[in-house]
Order: C-alpha cells, then structure tokens, then sequence
C-alpha cells in the first residue's frame, strides 16, 4: 500500500540541518521520507540508517530540479516539499490528513519562526496578512500538492530563484487550495543574519519587481 504523503527535502550543504529534522519524522507507514541532496557530501546515508522510510537521492543542483527528482520517486498521493531547516509539529498528520480531504489540489501550512523575540512576531503576523490576501506562501511554509497535479503542472520551473512563489501560482489555478491549521517553525538564522527587518524587506522588494515582471535569472544575480 502505498503512503499518504512522500516528504521531499531538498539540501544543499544543510548536513547539519537534515541531521536535525529527520529525527523529528517520526516513522509513520502513511509517511516516506525524500532527501534530494546536491552537493555530494560524505556520510549522509549513515543519517537514515535504521529507517526504510527515508531514502537519499544524489541530484544536480539547483531546487527546483532537486525536488522535480524526488517527486519521480515518490510514490504518496501527496507531495509536501519542506526545507531543511523547518520544523513539522509532532502532530502534524492528523490536520494534514483532514485538510487534503477537502477536495484541495494542494496547500500549505502556517507560518512560525523558532525564536521568541518579538520580531520574529511581527513577521509572522505580516507572513499571515500575505497569505490571506495574496494567496502567496513561500517554500518554507511546508507547500503540499496532490501527485497527480504535480505531473500535469509539469512540476516546478527549473528557476535560480523564486521556484516557490511560480509554483503556487501555477497551483491555485489548477484547483482549490487549502491551509493546514498548525504551523511549521522556520529557522530564525536568515533574519538574524541578515536583519530581521531588512530580510522582509528586501524579499518583499523582489517579489515586488518580479510580479513587475523582472525575470527570477535577473533577481537571481541582485539577491
């Protein structure tokens, strides 16, 4: 029988990252775990040893086709694309299982940052107000999708930036899509890096000039 969801992570030197998440996963006959790795580093497959349900592909670099391989393999009903440096709730499945019932062609889910400072608040309320008005979640928001749609959306556009944001785009035209009402937890390390009002702003600045129609190859080379 095969699972309800086949989990896709994509790596790029995140060792540290996938080593973290995948103990989180518990195992789960209606969940099988897909690490999409693209930078040949040593010592990974030790990382799933003892777990049949999480398997390791060697991709060329690159998201989009990362993803695009691992979705070939998979074999749930459903795909759900995390990053490496998110978290799931340990309870997830249930209002996952409940969500993709209702007749959606995909989704996502809530947005949170691991970290209490009261910035990282404010960006979760902003993220919210985006979604709610735009329909634009990003990738780190755990985007899901019904398998059969990905194959006749032709899966994600092999892009150097922005592949998330041409996705669901792509996706809310094929279809209903759905929110699951619990929320991944995103790694704080980019906003503290870079500033956390500075990051939201500047992301908020390409995805401005891309819907102005500035190409992701051009916003690739800016960002």
């Amino acid at each position: 029988m095969p699972p309800l969801v086949s989990l896709i992570v994509p790596i790029l030197a995140d060792r540290e990252a996938i080593r973290r998440l995948l103990p989180q996963i518990r195992l789960d006959l209606r969940v099988e775990v897909i690490v999409a790795e693209a930078g040949n580093e040593p010592g990974l497959e030790a990382l799933g040893s003892g777990r049949p349900d999480i398997k390791l592909l060697h991709t060329s670099q690159g998201r989009g086709r990362q993803m695009n391989a691992a979705a070939g393999l998979a074999r749930g009903d459903w795909l759900l694309f995390l990053h490496a440096d998110s978290t799931l709730p340990s309870d997830w499945l249930t209002p996952f299982e409940a969500a993709t019932r209702s007749g959606a062609v995909g989704g996502w889910f809530r947005f949170a940052v691991d970290d209490p400072a009261w910035q990282a608040r404010v960006i979760e309320k902003g993220v919210a107000l985006r979604v709610r008005l735009l329909t634009l979640p990003y990738g780190d928001q755990g985007l899901f999708v019904r398998r059969r749609t990905f194959a006749d959306m032709g899966g994600y556009k092999d892009l150097p930036l922005l592949e998330d944001v041409d996705f669901i785009r792509r996706l809310a035209s094929h279809g209903p899509v759905v929110e699951v009402p619990c929320a991944i937890a995103t790694s704080p390390r980019r906003w503290k890096r870079d500033g956390w009002f500075r990051r939201s702003v500047r992301n908020l600045v390409i995805i401005g000039l891309y819907y102005s129609g500035v190409s992701p190859q051009t916003l690739a080379r800016w960002y």
